[in-house]
């Protein structure tokens, strides 16, 4: 870790750009002290039978310039231009408007409030990519249920196939991997047997980010292998690449389909020619994309009025941060100009946002992807395609993505016409799932952060590990399935002979993508609780130690999970002052300042040292 500019200071140990490898660490800070999502529950209404009139239509594939549409019991009765309304009924008139079939986001990863977040912009299904098994049953009950709701479906893959210590394993929970010792066929059984709806591989080594570090991956022989198990299951096995070699093997290996497209150059003529020719579908996601490039994608898209009401504070912090800070323009420039060409050959492009990683929202970023693929080439109906009747045929959901008789009533209805202006479908009327009109409440304002007292101590750890305000307290990757140890306590002997200081020692262990372990500051009165810093210019404090490199990590903004902002400090034999400016954390809120962690990373083995008289001036 260096501090050249504020990029590096903003990156996690040189990958961050990477796949979300950043925020981890946020969330399993955050885990100790998390807040609930603001009040942002969308309440079904329940309509009961009614009819939508004077509506332009798309119905997936087709467009009716001026229908109707009646619902009855959840379930969609009929549509056309001349469909008879019963006496009685509810009638809405959408003159002016575009009834769409809910949008389905191709590429997620949804825990806590995402399935809400995803229902208030209109996304009434998603494809989830990599999560626990335990709520697969959950899911699939919730999705076969015709009842009135509040969320969003899921179809997902549950633990998507990895090797261990591979990307994947570094979200907080237990995924079993594959090594070169694993019965493949048996391994996947055991996804299908948990409930998988399909079956997801990651073949990602880093190495196309060029950061001199790699990770595990599988190889070329266990694709192939995974592949085959998930046919011989029934399961269409779709992969996570971010390189044009990796694209090639999963291609070879007779993949299903792609849920990135690969950004470190423009695919060949060879692969789009094939991609086409062997029916794969691709689901780029390059509004992740944009954000690994740097793009300001997100937060142009979070200052849209159409969507800004609708976003929680958390989803506001999320489309603001970025992979990285450090431009890299032509990551997009190659996407877009991948799918540009894939798309004109005749590939099948499916709509994704791969929400919630830096740069994304859950629900709103589905409407950012929409006018970068049209950027791509793709017409405002085929992109509509895209999120719509495209990734319910291929991922086999027979009952959504068209609005055609005897299928859900996941409908949205929009202002203006989406198929002449792709931006059109941020201008949401109306959502309606499983046939019941969605109440689409505005999310409450973030929380005020409190004031911190006016002393600019924070502890000297003279009789103790009191704190002048806040508290202390001891944070290591074992939040997030690492197996890296701390101790933290006071000691005798402290900086300039005072009595005492505090003591962190501990060793960082395998086990982690990217182990750390520490201790860290909380300045309000519970874990991960925002204060307002805005006032305070430095951190200072004294350190002394075993001549290692260690980080200093400030966590501020809206939501406990935003990335933290980095500095690195040097902790020699003597006791020595370290001043760090609060400016020098690149991108931090200072007026939402929710912890501040000193922290070991790699190498791994035991590391020692020892704080004093830490201030913020």
């Amino acid at each position: 870790m260096t501090q050249e500019n504020g990029y590096r200071q903003r990156r996690w140990p040189a990958v961050a750009a990477v796949v979300a490898l950043v925020a981890v660490l946020g969330v399993a800070v955050a885990v100790a002290g998390r807040q609930q999502a603001t009040d942002s529950t969308a309440k079904p209404a329940t309509d009961g039978t009614f009819a939508i009139r004077n509506a332009r239509i798309f119905d997936g594939v087709e467009v009716i310039e001026r229908g109707t549409v009646l619902v009855r019991d959840g379930l969609i009765e009929a549509v056309a231009a001349d469909v008879a309304v019963p006496d009685g009924i509810t009638v809405v008139d959408a003159d002016g408007k575009t009834l769409l079939p809910g949008l389905i986001d191709a590429h997620v990863h949804a825990w806590g409030d995402a399935q809400q977040d995803m229902l208030r912009f209109g996304v009434t299904a998603g494809l989830d990519m990599h999560g626990m098994a335990e709520r697969l049953s959950a899911l699939r009950a919730q999705r076969e249920s015709t009842a009135p709701s509040a969320q969003a479906d899921l179809w997902a893959a549950g633990y998507a196939v990895t090797a261990a210590g591979g990307h994947g394993t570094q979200y907080g929970f237990p995924v079993p991997t594959v090594d070169a010792d694993t019965d493949i066929p048996a391994f996947i059984a055991a996804r299908v047997a948990e409930g998988d709806d399909f079956i997801k591989l990651i073949v990602e080594d880093l190495s196309g980010y060029a950061n001199g570090r790699t990770l595990p991956t599988l190889d070329a022989a266990q694709v192939r292998a995974v592949v085959d198990a998930a046919h011989a299951h029934d399961r269409i096995a779709v992969a996570h690449v971010s390189t044009q070699a990796s694209a090639r093997e999963v291609l070879d290996a007779g993949i299903d389909g792609f849920v990135h497209v690969a950004d470190d150059a423009v695919v060949d003529d060879a692969f789009v020619a094939d991609v086409a020719r062997r029916d794969v579908f691709v689901v780029p996601t390059l509004v992740v994309i944009a954000s690994v490039a740097g793009s300001d994608a997100g937060r142009t898209l979070a200052q849209d009025s159409a969507l800004s009401p609708w976003l929680t504070p958390e989803q506001r912090d999320s489309l603001g941060a970025r992979m990285s800070t450090a431009p890299k323009p032509q990551r997009l420039a190659d996407a877009i100009d991948s799918v540009r060409r894939l798309h004109a050959a005749g590939a099948t492009i499916l709509a994704g946002s791969d929400a919630p990683n830096a740069g994304t929202a859950q629900g709103a970023s589905l409407h950012g992807e929409l006018a970068l693929l049209v950027q791509a080439g793709l017409t405002p109906r085929q992109a509509l395609v895209a999120a719509t009747s495209a990734p319910a045929a291929r991922f086999g959901i027979v009952d959504r993505g068209r609005i055609a008789p005897g299928l859900r009533a996941d409908l949205v209805l929009v202002d203006g016409n989406p198929l002449d202006d792709i931006t059109a479908t941020r201008r949401i009327h109306t959502v309606w799932k499983n046939g019941a009109r969605v109440e689409r409440t505005k999310p409450a304002a973030a929380l005020a952060a409190g004031a911190v007292p006016g002393d600019t101590r924070i502890s000297d750890f003279e009789t103790g590990l009191d704190a002048g305000f806040g508290s202390w307290a001891p944070t290591t990757d074992q939040m997030a399935g690492g197996a890296s140890t701390v101790a933290h306590a006071r000691i005798e002997g402290g900086a300039n002979g005072s009595a005492g200081a505090l003591s962190v020692a501990g060793e960082i262990k395998t086990g982690f993508a990217f182990p750390w372990s520490g201790v860290i500051f909380f300045p309000a009165a519970q874990a991960m609780q925002p204060a307002d810093l805005s006032s305070r210019g430095e951190l200072v404090f004294r350190v002394r130690g075993d001549g290692r490199r260690y980080n200093a990590l400030l966590f501020s903004g809206a939501s406990p999970t935003s990335m933290p902002a980095m500095q690195a400090f040097e902790a020699g034999s003597e006791w020595a002052e370290v001043r760090l400016p609060l400016s020098g954390f690149a991108g931090a809120d200072l007026s939402q300042v929710r912890g501040i962690a000193w922290t070991a990373g790699q190498p791994e083995g035991t590391f020692a040292f020892a704080l004093d008289d830490v201030e913020l001036r």
